[in-house]
């Protein structure tokens, strides 16, 4: 079996590249927390009710977008539909599957987690319509490569 192939070192502009990710994602982590912490969250609550604002969605596809096992989104979705934020129905097309459903109320909770995290608010709004099309799109080919 060969060796995999060396690979080159990063350059300069690359490393600084990646730190300043980071830590746009430490800060966006952390705003995050807080915002959930606001609303009697864990981070892992409040992101399971923002994915579920957008779709129901089964438990194994929340697990893994989630990036955990399925039985860690059980006991999320349990403390979830316990305050009225989710509730469990009958997948439509596959009656032996459940899917986890945002309610109303908690829809309206998703929607004042995501309107609280505004550290990048004001940054972006600063740019140009221009700038701004440039960086999503090139975020958009760094996660899609």
């Amino acid at each position: 079996m060969a060796p995999p192939p060396a690979r080159s070192r990063p350059d300069a502009l690359t490393l600084e590249v990646v730190d300043l990710i980071g830590s746009v994602v430490a800060r966006y982590h952390d705003e995050y927390e807080e915002a959930a912490a606001a609303h009697a969250l864990t981070g892992a609550q409040a992101k399971l009710l923002s994915l579920l604002s957008l779709e129901p969605l089964p438990m194994r596809k929340l697990a893994n977008r989630l990036r955990c096992e399925p039985s860690n989104v059980t006991g999320i979705v349990d403390r979830l539909e316990s305050r009225g934020l989710v509730e469990r129905r009958p997948d439509p097309g596959d009656r032996r599957v459940k899917l986890a459903a945002a309610t109303p109320e908690g829809r309206r909770v998703a929607g004042e987690l995501r309107e609280s995290l505004d550290f990048a608010r004001e940054p972006l709004a600063a740019l140009t319509d221009e700038q701004r099309l440039a960086l999503r799109d090139l975020l958009q080919r760094m996660i899609d490569a």
